[in-house]
C-alpha cells in the first residue's frame, strides 16, 4: 500500500485526485493539506510514503514546504505539481529534491504512474516535459536560470504581485533579506521595477497573464 499525502490549496483539485486514486487499491490517500504549512505538519505526524504537493500555494508555498520536508527527512519521496508545464518549475523542483514533477494538464492516468514511480524511488517526468528540459539545456540558460533557489522563489512571488513584507512573512525571512534578494534579482535580470519582473515571468510561463 502506497500512503499518499495530497497538498493543494484547491479543494476541487484534491477531490479530483482522490477520486482518481480510489480506483487503484494499492494507493491510499491518508491526509489532505491546503497549504505548505499544513503539508509540513501532516508529514511530521503521518510519515506518508509519497507527498503530492502543488508548487503554487498561499503562504510558504510548495517549494518552501518541499525544502522543509526534505530538511526533516532527506529520503522523503515528493511529487510536485504545477498548473504550468514549463521546464523551469520542473528543474527547480528536482534541484530541491523532488523525485518527480507533474503538470496538472497531464492525462489523468499520469498521476498514478507518477506516484508509483516516486514511491519506488524513481524519477518521473512526462516525455513532453523531458523534451522541453533537454531543449532548454541545448539552447542555453536564460537569465532567470542564473537566480539562486531562494531568489527564484522570491522572483516568482514578486512577479505574481506579492509585497516584500508578505514574502518575508510567508518565508520566515526579514524584510531586509527579501530586499537584498530583490536587489540581486533586478541586477541579474537587468530590470528596474516589478512590472518588468512580471513580464519576464509571463514570458517564461512561470505565471499567467
Amino acid at each position: 500500500m502506497i500512503r499518499v499525502l495530497l497538498a493543494d490549496d484547491h479543494a476541487v483539485v484534491r477531490t479530483g485526485f482522490r477520486l482518481l486514486l480510489q480506483s487503484h487499491p494499492e494507493v491510499s490517500v491518508v491526509a489532505e493539506a491546503d497549504s505548505g504549512e499544513a503539508a509540513c505538519q501532516l508529514y511530521a505526524e503521518l510519515s506518508p510514503d509519497v507527498v503530492v504537493i502543488d508548487i503554487a500555494m498561499p503562504g510558504m508555498g510548495g517549494l518552501e514546504a518541499l525544502r522543509r520536508i526534505r530538511a526533516r527527512n532527506d529520503q522523503a519521496r515528493i511529487l510536485t505539481l504545477s498548473a504550468h508545464d514549463d521546464p523551469m518549475h520542473a528543474r527547480r523542483s528536482l534541484q530541491e529534491g523532488a523525485l518527480g514533477f507533474l503538470s496538472k494538464r497531464s492525462a489523468p492516468e499520469a498521476l498514478f504512474e507518477a506516484i508509483n514511480c516516486v514511491a519506488a524511488g524513481r524519477r518521473y517526468l512526462d516525455a513532453a516535459l523531458a523534451q522541453k528540459l533537454a531543449l532548454a539545456e541545448f539552447e542555453g540558460k536564460s537569465p532567470v536560470e542564473r537566480l539562486s533557489e531562494r531568489e527564484f522563489d522570491v522572483f516568482v512571488r514578486l512577479a505574481g504581485g506579492s509585497t516584500v513584507q508578505r514574502i518575508a512573512q510567508d518565508l520566515k525571512l526579514s524584510a531586509s533579506t527579501v530586499g537584498t534578494h530583490l536587489y540581486n534579482i533586478k541586477q541579474k535580470l537587468g530590470v528596474e521595477n516589478q512590472s518588468e519582473l512580471t513580464l519576464i515571468a509571463i514570458r517564461h510561463g512561470l505565471i499567467e497573464a
